[in-house]
């Protein structure tokens, strides 16, 4: 019998394990670092401008208060989004990159013009003050990159999110694109292994692998492929391989890779 091939490496918010998550400099070590791709969250600004932050509040990550709502792109991005990481070694903390708000156009831009083909995960954050307007941006956002799914080419970007009304509502807006449906623990209406219409992937906390790995079976007979989220321990990396899941959404790119690494050049 044929084993399944190893997964893909995606950086959880960039490689937010050495830098502040959804900043330029998390997204260019993930990248330098050979992940296969890159996850990050969305909200819109109050300008409607899509950002990658994961809290509805800015209080955690950055030098402001308040919630990405209630502010435009360009106040948002003039705080400093790097300092709150204390633990960063001196050079880290230098770099401009790690202080700076990421939207999610010039995270496009930087897989776009990276120099390889590298997937994007982008989860919809729910409940938000604009609805459904956060999947329409997004969708005309992705249309613009020609990543919609309409074209000849598959795009390399996939859109998650807890939320089963906001996946089918993606559905409807680029019926080709690849949706994954995110889950901490399993609904009652989907413990059969089915997934909401138009999902084709389950994502995974890492800790529902671990207490009901007997539900991956129900989703592999339904077709469904698995990504697991977030794995950064050693033990997870290889319960996830063991698992033949297709994809490790993790904060630590460069150490995954180098587990992983060693069933790629296994097999």
């Amino acid at each position: 019998m044929t084993s399944a091939p190893p997964p893909l490496v995606i950086a959880h918010r960039g490689a937010s394990a050495a830098l502040p998550e959804h900043t330029p400099a998390a997204y260019r070590r993930a990248i330098e670092a050979g992940a296969d791709g890159l996850e990050c969250d969305v909200r819109l600004s109050a300008d409607r401008e899509l950002v990658c932050i994961h809290d509805a509040s800015i209080d955690r990550t950055s030098s402001g208060r308040g919630s990405v709502s209630s502010m435009r792109a360009d106040e948002l991005a003039a705080l400093d989004w790097g300092s709150w990481r204390t633990d960063l070694d001196p050079l880290a903390a230098a770099t401009p990159e790690a202080h700076r708000l990421i939207t999610l156009r010039a995270l496009l831009e930087l897989a776009r013009d990276c120099g390889r083909t590298i997937r994007v995960a982008i989860e919809t954050k729910h409940p938000n003050r604009f609805g459904g307007a956060v999947e329409q941006e997004l969708a005309a956002l992705l249309a613009e990159f020609g990543w919609d799914g309409s074209g000849d080419r598959p795009s390399p970007v996939q859109m998650m999110s807890f939320s089963a009304l906001a996946v089918h509502r993606m559905h409807a807006l680029a019926p080709s694109l690849d949706l994954v449906y995110l889950m901490e623990r399993i609904p009652r209406v989907y413990r059969g292994g089915a997934l909401p219409p138009g999902a084709r992937i389950a994502g995974l906390d890492i800790a529902l692998l671990r207490e009901r790995p007997d539900h991956l079976a129900r989703l592999r007979d339904r077709g469904h492929a698995i990504h697991v989220w977030t794995v950064d321990e050693p033990d997870d990396v290889d319960r996830c391989l063991a698992a033949g899941v297709e994809a490790i959404i993790t904060n630590r790119p460069r150490e995954v890779l180098d587990q992983v690494g060693h069933c790629r050049h296994a097999g």
